[in-house]
């Protein structure tokens, strides 16, 4: 059994309130609200930031060359999706100013500053 399904399987009913959430229910049904798509758009974009952020502190406590590298990689990784997000949020009709000038929602910062 791979890590994943050992962690699915650990974590069973968290993971079906994940998938049986009303959110994505209604995002694989093509029924969730425009606002709340671009809600979470927005919140995603924060996220990203913050996920960058953890990821140059991995390269900044790094001991070798060969960790920061890799930590770097993924820095690298999140900033290339970060540009795709953005234009993303174009087509919704959020330009960058607008996700700049976004608050994070408060399951935002507590999730992120958890990771940091």
């Amino acid at each position: 059994m791979d890590i994943f399904t050992r962690l699915k399987t650990s974590a069973s009913a968290d993971w079906q309130s994940y998938v049986d959430h009303d959110f994505v229910r209604q995002l694989g049904a093509g029924t969730l609200p425009q606002a709340a798509f671009r809600a979470y758009l927005v919140q995603d974009y924060l996220f990203l930031i913050q996920f960058a952020r953890a990821y140059a502190l991995a390269a900044y406590k790094s001991r070798t060359l060969a960790d920061i590298r890799i930590a770097q990689e993924g820095l690298a990784a999140i900033l290339a999706e970060t540009e795709l997000h953005v234009r993303l949020c174009d087509r919704w009709g959020l330009s960058r100013a607008d996700l700049d000038a976004a608050r994070e929602e408060q399951a935002t910062v507590a999730y992120t500053r958890f990771v940091l």
